[in-house]
């Protein structure tokens, strides 16, 4: 059941898998080892994963590139060691009077090009070692900035101390960093509670499928599901 399988799977991620245990559910569903992705999520993040089967792994570089769309929550006045809801608690202030104007305000602070100083507990490789590991072994250590674009960050919902959003972003953006200086901008600090992707590239939540469902497929219905990778990639990369 193995070389029939080839193209783009769009997997709506559960909370508390890592992205890697998506791709090893993946590789057993479809009974085939070559299964990559194409951007991770956190795992207390949910939603779009885009998964490559087959002949497409070898494409992933076109469509990391691509900007992200994400809904998330913000909770004010706690700051984490991670950013996020994951982490341990490290300060807590009062909350400040919030009205949407002023969140407005400081919403539309992040739009544009801008550096982002990536989180110490992420994936980036700093001498070698994920930063991750170093800051699971209590060590923090410089890390050089990056450049990201938020084309969009809007408020959906206020309810002190949390705060819903949608965020457009470019490749490369933390959006809990984006929480956490959100939170720095108040001056009562934040972490980000909530994370849900709903759109990479043209590539819609919608369209997605669960691994409970993928799960339950037959062969036909699974290959149905797969996304023609000439479609969505230039013609010359494959």
């Amino acid at each position: 059941m193995t070389e029939d399988f080839e193209g783009i799977l769009l997997v709506d991620k559960p909370k508390g898998f890592t992205s890697h245990d998506v791709v090893a559910k993946c590789r057993k569903i479809f009974q085939i080892k070559k299964v990559g992705h194409a951007g991770t999520l956190d795992p207390m993040a949910t939603g779009l994963l885009v998964i490559l089967i087959g002949k497409a792994t070898k494409v992933s570089q076109y469509l990391m590139s691509l900007d992200k769309q994400y809904t998330g929550t913000v909770y004010f006045g706690k700051e984490t060691d991670s950013q996020d809801a994951d982490g341990e608690i490290v300060k807590e202030s009062p909350v400040p009077e919030l009205s949407e104007a002023l969140l407005k305000t400081k919403m539309a602070e992040f739009i544009g090009d801008q550096y982002q100083i990536p989180p110490m507990f992420s994936a980036k490789k700093v001498g070698g070692k994920k930063l991750y590991q170093l800051a699971r072994a209590g060590k923090t250590v410089e890390r050089e900035p990056r450049v990201i674009r938020i084309g969009r960050f809007d408020l959906l919902n206020l309810e002190s101390p949390k705060m819903e959003f949608i965020v457009d972003s470019s490749k490369g953006a933390y959006i809990r960093t984006v929480a956490h200086d959100l939170g720095e901008k108040l001056g009562c600090g934040g972490h980000l509670c909530v994370l849900r992707r709903t759109k990479v590239g043209s590539f819609l939540i919608e369209n997605s499928e669960t691994l409970e469902n993928l799960e339950k497929y037959t062969k036909s219905k699974l290959k149905s599901k797969l996304l023609p990778i000439k479609e969505y990639i230039p013609s010359h990369a494959f």
